[in-house]
């Protein structure tokens, strides 16, 4: 009951702070280039596109700050984290690591949310039931379908139909657009989003690898639901990729590999300081 309460305020939150309040947008805190190590692309000893596509030999090196490139200047994403970031990041670290299971009582009471949210106007019949294929499972039993990707993917499923149910619905019932006669299974889907996402992000290593994980995590200190609101946006941006291409149910993983394409490229645009400020957020709703 706990986690889909939290779940559920999480999205109502985000939601009030769209809608009832006027956002400010602040920088995203940067190093300065005047810090120790050296500044500049040539004190990195590299070409400047060397230095700004996050070629590995400078990353995972031990440094403190990387060198990226943001409206034609370098700028430096710092490594060392705030004691914000380094909360955030356990505290999603902890997310991930959290196994479903049918057993508990708060992973039960979140699937009957997820179900609720879901279909508002149908009663469930059980946690094991035909139903639960409507939604896109591959049986009567959704907690099969969470090994890989764990709780966690219950749990953006169920933000993603309280904070932008409208979307929800659309991709659920696959409203708009030529679609498939062999179309991709909603639930499983999801599923597979959080593993793709999980897996980008690369934060469960030790060390940085990719711009695409430090752009994150400064994200996630200024919005502590940065993952579940990518999710969204990367569930959106995979639906729109499978219309353009006419995919059909054996493309899905080209599909997915696409949108984990587009994901980075926005992530690393020079006005994206927030999962809002992503292009394809738009076609959120």
């Amino acid at each position: 009951m706990e986690a889909a309460a939290a779940a559920a305020a999480a999205a109502e939150a985000h939601h009030h702070n769209l809608h009832g309040c006027l956002a400010v947008r602040a920088p995203v805190p940067r190093c300065s280039l005047g810090g120790g190590g050296g500044g500049g692309a040539a004190a990195m000893g590299g070409s400047s596109d060397e230095a700004s596509c996050g070629s590995p030999r400078w990353i995972g090196k031990s440094l403190s700050c990387v060198c990226i490139k943001r409206k034609g200047a370098y700028e430096r994403i710092c490594m060392n984290l705030t004691p914000v970031q380094e909360e955030r990041l356990q505290r999603l670290r902890h997310r991930m690591k959290v196994y479903f299971d049918p057993s508990r009582r708060d992973h039960q009471e979140a699937l009957k949310a997820l179900w609720h949210a879901t279909y508002p106007d149908q009663e469930l019949q059980g946690l094991i039931s035909e139903q639960w294929k409507d939604m896109g499972w591959q049986g009567r039993d959704p907690s099969t379908d969470f090994r890989g990707a764990g709780f966690i993917s219950l749990e953006n499923l169920l933000f993603f139909a309280k904070t932008f149910s409208a979307s929800f619905q659309r991709l659920l019932k696959k409203q708009c657009g030529n679609r498939a006669t062999w179309e991709y299974p909603f639930a499983v889907a999801g599923v597979n989003i959080t593993f793709m996402i999980m897996q980008m992000l690369d934060l469960q290593s030790t060390k940085p690898r990719t711009f695409v994980r430090a752009v994150f995590i400064q994200m996630l200190s200024e919005d502590e639901w940065a993952f579940d609101l990518l999710y969204c946006v990367a569930f959106v941006v995979m639906d729109k990729q499978w219309l353009d291409k006419n995919a059909s149910y054996m493309d899905f993983n080209e599909i997915l590999k696409s949108t984990r394409t587009q994901l980075e490229r926005e992530l690393l645009l020079d006005d994206v300081m927030r999962i809002e400020d992503m292009p394809s957020y738009s076609l959120l709703c």
